[in-house]
Protein backbone atom coordinates (compact mmCIF):
# COMPACT_ATOMS: atom_id res chain seq x y z
CA UNK A 1 0.00 0.00 0.00
CA UNK A 2 0.75 3.50 -0.69
CA UNK A 3 2.07 5.34 2.09
CA UNK A 4 0.91 9.09 2.11
CA UNK A 5 2.38 11.96 4.01
CA UNK A 6 0.54 14.11 5.88
CA UNK A 7 1.68 17.50 6.79
CA UNK A 8 -0.64 19.49 8.95
CA UNK A 9 1.11 22.39 10.48
CA UNK A 10 -0.71 24.89 13.30
CA UNK A 11 -3.91 25.00 14.68
CA UNK A 12 -6.48 21.97 13.15
CA UNK A 13 -10.03 23.10 13.21
CA UNK A 14 -13.11 20.77 13.12
CA UNK A 15 -14.00 21.18 9.95
CA UNK A 16 -10.00 20.72 8.14
CA UNK A 17 -9.96 17.22 10.51
CA UNK A 18 -13.42 16.29 9.17
CA UNK A 19 -11.83 16.77 5.92
CA UNK A 20 -8.59 15.13 6.19
CA UNK A 21 -10.12 12.03 8.14
CA UNK A 22 -12.72 11.34 5.79
CA UNK A 23 -10.18 12.11 2.67
CA UNK A 24 -7.57 9.88 4.55
CA UNK A 25 -9.65 6.82 5.29
CA UNK A 26 -7.89 3.64 4.40
CA UNK A 27 -4.74 4.99 3.78
CA UNK A 28 -1.14 4.55 5.83
CA UNK A 29 -0.38 7.81 7.02
CA UNK A 30 2.85 9.67 8.59
CA UNK A 31 1.48 13.38 9.98
CA UNK A 32 3.98 15.94 10.13
CA UNK A 33 3.36 18.71 12.14
CA UNK A 34 6.01 21.15 12.13
CA UNK A 35 9.35 21.89 10.49
CA UNK A 36 11.68 20.36 13.07
CA UNK A 37 9.93 17.12 11.80
CA UNK A 38 10.78 17.41 8.32
CA UNK A 39 14.15 15.65 6.93
CA UNK A 40 13.56 14.01 3.98
CA UNK A 41 10.40 14.92 1.51
CA UNK A 42 11.55 12.81 -1.60
CA UNK A 43 9.65 9.83 -3.26
CA UNK A 44 7.07 10.30 -1.24
CA UNK A 45 2.79 11.23 -1.60
CA UNK A 46 3.05 14.60 0.29
CA UNK A 47 -0.90 16.23 1.18
CA UNK A 48 -0.66 19.60 2.77
CA UNK A 49 -3.53 20.12 5.36
CA UNK A 50 -4.05 23.37 6.44
CA UNK A 51 -5.93 25.82 8.40
CA UNK A 52 -6.36 29.70 8.15
CA UNK A 53 -7.10 32.02 10.24
CA UNK A 54 -8.54 35.87 9.57
CA UNK A 55 -5.60 36.99 8.24
CA UNK A 56 -4.70 33.99 5.72
CA UNK A 57 -1.74 33.24 8.07
CA UNK A 58 -0.28 29.79 9.22
CA UNK A 59 2.76 30.67 10.46
CA UNK A 60 4.07 26.79 10.97
CA UNK A 61 3.47 26.62 7.19
CA UNK A 62 5.93 29.12 6.01
CA UNK A 63 8.24 27.69 8.29
CA UNK A 64 7.82 24.54 6.41
CA UNK A 65 7.73 26.40 3.14
CA UNK A 66 11.02 28.15 4.64
CA UNK A 67 12.79 24.79 5.05
CA UNK A 68 11.82 23.43 1.75
CA UNK A 69 13.39 26.30 0.26
CA UNK A 70 16.73 26.34 2.22
CA UNK A 71 16.94 22.69 1.74
CA UNK A 72 18.24 22.80 -2.12
CA UNK A 73 15.95 22.41 -5.41
CA UNK A 74 15.93 18.82 -5.06
CA UNK A 75 14.61 18.26 -1.61
CA UNK A 76 11.22 16.98 -3.15
CA UNK A 77 12.80 15.05 -5.91
CA UNK A 78 10.19 12.21 -7.22
CA UNK A 79 7.26 12.96 -4.91
CA UNK A 80 3.88 13.89 -6.03
CA UNK A 81 1.75 16.76 -3.90
CA UNK A 82 -1.76 18.06 -3.12
CA UNK A 83 -3.64 20.45 -1.05
CA UNK A 84 -6.87 20.43 1.69
CA UNK A 85 -7.12 24.58 2.66
CA UNK A 86 -9.81 25.35 5.21
CA UNK A 87 -10.40 29.26 5.86
CA UNK A 88 -12.77 31.11 7.96
CA UNK A 89 -13.80 33.79 5.76
CA UNK A 90 -13.97 33.36 1.87
CA UNK A 91 -10.23 35.03 1.27
CA UNK A 92 -7.44 33.55 1.05
CA UNK A 93 -7.45 29.86 0.42
CA UNK A 94 -6.17 29.80 -3.19
CA UNK A 95 -3.30 32.37 -2.62
CA UNK A 96 -2.02 29.88 0.26
CA UNK A 97 -2.97 26.84 -2.00
CA UNK A 98 -0.66 28.42 -4.99
CA UNK A 99 1.95 29.18 -2.84
CA UNK A 100 2.49 26.40 -1.42
CA UNK A 101 2.42 24.42 -4.76
CA UNK A 102 4.95 27.16 -6.23
CA UNK A 103 7.45 26.55 -3.37
CA UNK A 104 7.17 22.65 -3.44
CA UNK A 105 7.14 22.74 -7.17
CA UNK A 106 10.60 24.54 -6.95
CA UNK A 107 12.00 21.80 -4.65
CA UNK A 108 10.90 19.21 -7.64
CA UNK A 109 7.85 18.20 -6.43
CA UNK A 110 4.74 17.48 -9.47
CA UNK A 111 1.10 18.21 -8.45
CA UNK A 112 -1.48 15.97 -10.78
CA UNK A 113 -4.48 18.05 -12.33
CA UNK A 114 -6.66 19.64 -9.61
CA UNK A 115 -4.63 18.59 -6.82
CA UNK A 116 -6.15 21.17 -4.59
CA UNK A 117 -9.77 21.13 -2.02
CA UNK A 118 -10.47 24.41 -0.34
CA UNK A 119 -12.98 24.95 1.95
CA UNK A 120 -14.14 28.72 2.06
CA UNK A 121 -15.89 29.88 5.29
CA UNK A 122 -19.65 29.76 4.00
CA UNK A 123 -18.22 26.79 1.85
CA UNK A 124 -19.89 28.69 -1.40
CA UNK A 125 -16.87 27.43 -3.24
CA UNK A 126 -18.76 24.27 -3.94
CA UNK A 127 -22.00 25.69 -5.06
CA UNK A 128 -21.17 24.69 -8.45
CA UNK A 129 -21.15 21.44 -7.52
CA UNK A 130 -24.11 21.12 -5.96
CA UNK A 131 -25.65 22.31 -9.06
CA UNK A 132 -24.98 19.06 -10.43
CA UNK A 133 -25.55 16.52 -6.94
CA UNK A 134 -28.37 18.70 -5.59
CA UNK A 135 -29.01 15.58 -3.05
CA UNK A 136 -25.67 16.47 -0.73
CA UNK A 137 -24.94 19.15 1.58
CA UNK A 138 -22.48 21.66 0.93
CA UNK A 139 -20.33 20.16 4.00
CA UNK A 140 -20.78 16.72 2.25
CA UNK A 141 -19.16 18.05 -1.15
CA UNK A 142 -16.33 19.46 0.50
CA UNK A 143 -15.90 15.85 2.07
CA UNK A 144 -16.29 14.43 -0.99
CA UNK A 145 -14.18 16.63 -2.99
CA UNK A 146 -11.45 16.08 -0.23
CA UNK A 147 -11.48 12.01 -0.62
CA UNK A 148 -11.70 12.99 -4.83
CA UNK A 149 -8.39 15.06 -4.27
CA UNK A 150 -6.51 12.76 -2.49
CA UNK A 151 -7.21 9.47 -4.57
CA UNK A 152 -5.93 11.47 -7.63
CA UNK A 153 -2.67 11.63 -5.26
CA UNK A 154 -2.67 8.06 -4.68
CA UNK A 155 -3.53 7.02 -8.32
CA UNK A 156 -1.57 9.68 -9.77
CA UNK A 157 1.20 7.70 -12.51
CA UNK A 158 3.51 9.33 -14.68
CA UNK A 159 3.65 7.81 -18.29
CA UNK A 160 6.48 8.90 -20.47
CA UNK A 161 6.12 9.47 -24.12
CA UNK A 162 7.66 8.31 -26.89
CA UNK A 163 7.16 11.50 -28.99
CA UNK A 164 5.89 14.24 -27.24
CA UNK A 165 3.89 16.99 -29.12
CA UNK A 166 5.01 20.45 -27.68
CA UNK A 167 2.60 23.25 -27.82
CA UNK A 168 3.78 26.83 -27.39
CA UNK A 169 1.30 29.97 -26.98
CA UNK A 170 2.27 33.66 -26.98
CA UNK A 171 1.59 37.09 -27.47
CA UNK A 172 4.90 38.69 -28.15
CA UNK A 173 6.98 40.10 -31.04
CA UNK A 174 10.62 38.39 -31.62
CA UNK A 175 12.05 41.69 -32.31
CA UNK A 176 11.59 42.99 -28.74
CA UNK A 177 10.58 40.13 -26.42
CA UNK A 178 12.99 39.17 -23.88
CA UNK A 179 10.75 36.07 -23.15
CA UNK A 180 11.18 35.01 -26.51
CA UNK A 181 14.63 35.26 -26.61
CA UNK A 182 15.05 32.68 -23.58
CA UNK A 183 12.74 30.88 -25.20
CA UNK A 184 15.04 30.06 -28.22
CA UNK A 185 17.60 29.58 -26.12
CA UNK A 186 15.24 26.43 -24.39
CA UNK A 187 14.28 25.59 -28.08
CA UNK A 188 17.60 25.68 -29.75
CA UNK A 189 17.70 22.18 -26.79
CA UNK A 190 14.99 20.56 -27.94
CA UNK A 191 16.25 19.73 -32.00
CA UNK A 192 14.09 16.81 -32.81
CA UNK A 193 11.51 17.71 -30.80
CA UNK A 194 7.72 18.02 -32.58
CA UNK A 195 7.11 22.15 -31.34
CA UNK A 196 4.33 23.88 -32.76
CA UNK A 197 4.18 27.60 -31.67
CA UNK A 198 0.66 29.92 -32.17
CA UNK A 199 1.31 33.35 -31.74
CA UNK A 200 -2.35 35.25 -30.38
CA UNK A 201 -2.13 38.99 -32.05
CA UNK A 202 -3.76 41.23 -30.25
CA UNK A 203 -7.67 41.55 -31.70
CA UNK A 204 -7.68 37.73 -32.77
CA UNK A 205 -9.05 36.29 -29.63
CA UNK A 206 -11.83 38.21 -27.95
CA UNK A 207 -12.34 37.21 -23.93
CA UNK A 208 -15.04 34.67 -22.81
CA UNK A 209 -18.50 36.24 -22.23
CA UNK A 210 -19.23 34.07 -19.79
CA UNK A 211 -22.04 32.39 -21.13
CA UNK A 212 -24.71 30.21 -18.80
CA UNK A 213 -23.34 27.04 -17.98
CA UNK A 214 -25.92 24.99 -20.25
CA UNK A 215 -25.07 27.43 -23.32
CA UNK A 216 -20.93 26.83 -22.39
CA UNK A 217 -21.96 23.08 -22.19
CA UNK A 218 -23.96 23.38 -25.63
CA UNK A 219 -20.91 24.95 -27.69
CA UNK A 220 -18.43 22.34 -26.45
CA UNK A 221 -20.38 19.28 -27.82
CA UNK A 222 -18.84 20.17 -30.86
CA UNK A 223 -15.84 21.28 -29.62
CA UNK A 224 -16.86 25.24 -30.36
CA UNK A 225 -17.37 28.49 -28.40
CA UNK A 226 -19.95 30.96 -29.15
CA UNK A 227 -17.01 33.45 -30.20
CA UNK A 228 -15.50 30.77 -32.42
CA UNK A 229 -12.44 32.40 -34.35
CA UNK A 230 -9.05 31.63 -33.85
CA UNK A 231 -9.64 29.86 -30.46
CA UNK A 232 -11.88 27.39 -32.02
CA UNK A 233 -10.29 27.01 -35.69
CA UNK A 234 -6.16 26.75 -33.80
CA UNK A 235 -5.63 26.98 -30.85
CA UNK A 236 -8.56 24.42 -29.66
CA UNK A 237 -7.07 21.73 -32.07
CA UNK A 238 -3.58 22.16 -30.93
CA UNK A 239 -4.59 21.76 -27.55
CA UNK A 240 -6.37 18.42 -28.16
CA UNK A 241 -3.28 17.50 -30.14
CA UNK A 242 -0.50 18.53 -27.50
CA UNK A 243 1.27 16.85 -24.39
CA UNK A 244 2.91 19.52 -23.44
CA UNK A 245 1.96 23.13 -23.24
CA UNK A 246 4.47 25.62 -23.07
CA UNK A 247 2.85 29.12 -21.62
CA UNK A 248 5.67 31.86 -22.56
CA UNK A 249 4.79 34.81 -20.75
CA UNK A 250 6.46 37.88 -20.06
CA UNK A 251 4.92 39.79 -16.76
CA UNK A 252 2.95 42.93 -17.46
CA UNK A 253 2.04 44.85 -14.45
CA UNK A 254 2.35 41.22 -12.17
CA UNK A 255 -0.49 39.52 -14.59
CA UNK A 256 -0.05 37.38 -17.80
CA UNK A 257 -0.93 39.53 -20.70
CA UNK A 258 -4.23 40.54 -21.79
CA UNK A 259 -4.12 37.85 -24.87
CA UNK A 260 -3.15 34.80 -23.48
CA UNK A 261 -5.53 35.61 -20.23
CA UNK A 262 -8.02 35.15 -23.03
CA UNK A 263 -6.85 32.44 -24.21
CA UNK A 264 -7.04 30.19 -20.82
CA UNK A 265 -10.40 32.25 -20.24
CA UNK A 266 -11.92 30.76 -23.96
CA UNK A 267 -10.23 27.14 -22.84
CA UNK A 268 -13.43 27.05 -20.49
CA UNK A 269 -15.84 25.69 -23.07
CA UNK A 270 -13.38 22.64 -24.45
CA UNK A 271 -12.91 21.78 -21.02
CA UNK A 272 -16.63 21.55 -20.42
CA UNK A 273 -16.20 18.46 -23.09
CA UNK A 274 -12.31 17.22 -22.46
CA UNK A 275 -10.09 17.14 -19.48
CA UNK A 276 -6.39 17.50 -19.26
CA UNK A 277 -5.59 15.13 -16.92
CA UNK A 278 -2.81 13.69 -19.38
CA UNK A 279 -1.63 17.16 -20.76
CA UNK A 280 2.04 19.07 -19.10
CA UNK A 281 2.13 22.69 -18.38
CA UNK A 282 5.43 24.23 -18.13
CA UNK A 283 5.92 28.22 -19.01
CA UNK A 284 9.27 30.68 -19.11
CA UNK A 285 8.50 34.20 -17.53
CA UNK A 286 10.19 37.33 -17.79
CA UNK A 287 10.05 40.17 -15.51
CA UNK A 288 10.96 43.83 -15.94
CA UNK A 289 11.77 43.98 -12.44
CA UNK A 290 10.57 41.22 -10.32
CA UNK A 291 7.27 39.44 -9.67
CA UNK A 292 8.01 36.26 -11.45
CA UNK A 293 6.64 34.37 -8.65
CA UNK A 294 2.99 35.81 -9.27
CA UNK A 295 2.70 34.71 -12.81
CA UNK A 296 3.83 31.47 -12.07
CA UNK A 297 1.08 31.55 -9.19
CA UNK A 298 -1.63 32.75 -12.02
CA UNK A 299 -0.41 29.49 -14.05
CA UNK A 300 -0.87 27.26 -11.42
CA UNK A 301 -4.19 28.71 -10.35
CA UNK A 302 -5.93 28.87 -14.00
CA UNK A 303 -4.16 26.04 -15.54
CA UNK A 304 -3.25 23.27 -12.95
CA UNK A 305 -5.39 23.74 -10.11
CA UNK A 306 -8.55 24.96 -12.48
CA UNK A 307 -8.42 23.26 -16.06
CA UNK A 308 -6.33 20.23 -14.74
CA UNK A 309 -3.24 20.00 -16.52
CA UNK A 310 0.13 18.64 -14.73
CA UNK A 311 2.47 20.56 -13.09
CA UNK A 312 5.76 18.87 -13.65
CA UNK A 313 8.77 19.70 -11.14
CA UNK A 314 9.79 23.00 -11.64
CA UNK A 315 7.57 23.65 -14.23
CA UNK A 316 8.38 27.70 -14.61
CA UNK A 317 12.20 29.36 -16.31
CA UNK A 318 11.65 32.35 -14.72
CA UNK A 319 14.18 35.66 -15.25
CA UNK A 320 14.10 39.24 -14.77
CA UNK A 321 14.97 41.11 -18.28
CA UNK A 322 13.92 44.56 -19.18
CA UNK A 323 15.55 46.17 -22.25
CA UNK A 324 15.29 44.04 -25.19
CA UNK A 325 19.07 42.07 -25.05
CA UNK A 326 19.02 41.85 -21.41
CA UNK A 327 18.49 38.48 -21.40
CA UNK A 328 21.63 37.64 -23.12
CA UNK A 329 23.70 39.34 -20.11
CA UNK A 330 22.31 37.26 -17.38
CA UNK A 331 25.10 35.40 -15.96
CA UNK A 332 25.06 31.30 -17.27
CA UNK A 333 21.49 32.41 -18.63
CA UNK A 334 22.65 29.34 -21.85
CA UNK A 335 22.92 26.77 -19.12
CA UNK A 336 19.87 27.59 -17.57
CA UNK A 337 18.25 26.96 -20.36
CA UNK A 338 19.67 24.29 -21.52
CA UNK A 339 18.62 23.21 -18.06
CA UNK A 340 15.02 23.53 -18.11
CA UNK A 341 15.42 21.91 -21.75
CA UNK A 342 16.87 19.05 -19.89
CA UNK A 343 14.33 18.79 -17.36
CA UNK A 344 11.12 18.62 -19.76
CA UNK A 345 13.40 15.58 -21.81
CA UNK A 346 13.77 13.95 -18.53
CA UNK A 347 10.13 14.44 -17.16
CA UNK A 348 8.18 13.62 -20.20
CA UNK A 349 9.81 12.15 -23.12
CA UNK A 350 10.98 8.75 -23.67
CA UNK A 351 13.92 9.98 -26.29
CA UNK A 352 15.95 11.26 -23.19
Amino acid sequence: MIKLTVIMPGEVSERLQKMYEYSTKGYEIEIIRESSEINNLKNKRILFAVDLGDLGINIELFKILNKIKLSGDNFMENSFGSVLVNSDNELYSRDIARKIILHCNLAGCMFPGRPLSEATGSLKSFSTQKKRIPGMSLEEICFSDSRNVVERLIDFKVTKISDPKILTLHASNYRTSNTLSLWNKVKTNLIGYNIKEIHIENGSVRDCKGCPYKACKHYSQSTNCFYGGVMVEEVYPAILDCDILIMLCPNYNDSISANLSAVINRLTSLFRKTKFYDKYVYSVIVSGFSGSDIIAQQLISSLNINKTFMLPPKFALMETANDFGDIDKIENIDHKAKGFAENIKSCVSKKN
